[in-house]
């Protein structure tokens, strides 16, 4: 027999973030690659994290996470989301939010069942459903405002279908979907009796005074929606790996069997500093957080206007969609490299969230970076033309 790599590890290949993140290693320019959010991170957590490693939190924790951060997640579910869940059966901690993800997949889906996502999607969903033998369903979204037409979302539902996927707010999008657009979602999941996976890991980042809408509130989704959060982007804390998912019992427990199966836990420490967090942060902080992130989007938005560049305004989350078809190049990745070379700033090649030829068009950035390092962006970004 010869010996090979496995036939899931055939259809997967480097993410395209991570490569441009090495590329801009390479060329010593300022990452706005990758979303690494290297905002400071809240004094509380911090020092929870110093306090629990020093107490003793250093050893394997229970499959599902600490009780603690169980039951801050839930009553932080009861009050931000609107979900009602119980901490003993219904949250499983995971490795983040897309190691959460990632067990769910392995949980509820097959090979060859269909999940339908939405384009332009985040790159590592594609990854995970392609990764447990799913297949992907693109929906073609449209600017402006990334809207998709609804009668080509019913056609694409087939006996196959498992499940649809949402994320809200989106990466790389910055959409944030309207309750009235989440419900179209959920009367199909409902009549077609689907799974909505949802991702929610940009809840907190909203702008222009929206609201954050979680689809498992909708009549008839409590039971068929696996909700995926996580703080590693509300506590700028993306190296700790605490994510979560939020299911009905039969779903949470073979999600947490497989997150066991897969991480054993997230980091016992780390995961009582988030619970810390959550428990003592007050809504001041979120709000705050937010006012800050829209500064950011408008400082950078504005730089890339200057600069001749046309951003896709996001409403929520942090990176933004740039229309850099105007730049050298015949590809995403020639004009992302161009750009690096030209300006010293990195971005992701659109490739990495379109299916076809779409993504050529486009660069994503991330503005979840210091006010220092903002400004720097938007004076570099000023040079693509010289």
């Amino acid at each position: 027999m010869t010996r090979t790599i496995s036939r899931r590890m055939a259809n997967l290949a480097q993410s395209e973030i991570r490569a441009m993140t090495q590329a801009c290693a390479s060329a010593k320019g300022l990452n706005m690659a990758q979303g690494v959010c290297d905002t400071p991170v809240p004094p509380i957590v911090l020092q929870a994290a110093e306090r629990a490693i020093k107490d003793g939190y250093n050893v394997y924790t229970r499959f599902d996470g600490l009780p603690e951060l169980r039951q801050a997640i839930a009553g932080k579910l009861a009050g931000y989301n609107g979900i009602k869940a119980d901490p003993e059966k219904e949250i499983v901690v995971s490795a983040g939010a897309t190691g959460a993800f990632h067990c769910a997949c392995e949980a509820v889906l097959n090979p060859g069942d269909e999940v339908i996502l939405f384009e332009p999607y985040y790159q590592y969903h594609i990854s995970a459903l392609l990764a447990v033998e799913a297949v992907p369903v693109i929906m073609n979204m449209s600017t402006p405002g990334w809207t998709y037409i609804q009668t080509q979302l019913e056609q694409a539902i087939t006996p196959k279908t498992k499940a649809i996927l949402v994320n809200s707010p989106g990466n790389p999008s910055g959409k944030v979907w309207t309750q009235v657009e989440l419900e179209v979602i959920a009367e199909l999941a409902c009549r077609h009796d689907l799974f909505v996976f949802t991702d929610e890991i940009y809840e907190y980042f909203l702008y222009d005074g929206r609201r954050h809408v979680s689809i498992a509130t909708l009549p008839g989704m409590t039971e068929r929606t696996i909700t995926i959060g996580g703080y590693s982007k509300t506590f700028s804390v993306t190296g700790w790996r605490i994510g979560y998912c939020v299911a009905a019992e039969p779903w949470a427990q073979a999600i947490g069997a497989m997150s066991d199966l897969l991480y054993v836990c997230a980091p016992a420490p780390l995961q009582l500093a988030v619970a810390v967090g959550i428990n003592e942060l007050t809504a001041e902080f979120y709000r705050d957080l937010a006012h800050s992130y829209q500064a950011k989007r408008d400082q950078f938005c504005g730089a890339l206007v200057k600069a001749g560049l046309c951003p896709s305004i996001p409403e929520g989350a942090y990176y933004v969609l740039v229309d850099v078809s105007a730049l050298p190049g015949s590809t995403g990745k020639d004009r992302a490299l161009y750009l690096l070379d030209k300006t010293g700033v990195a971005g992701v090649p659109g490739e990495a969230f379109f299916s076809d030829s779409t993504g050529a068009g486009f660069i994503r950035f991330s503005y979840a970076k210091t006010d220092e390092d903002l400004d720097i962006a938007c004076e570099r970004i000023q040079r693509v033309h010289q």
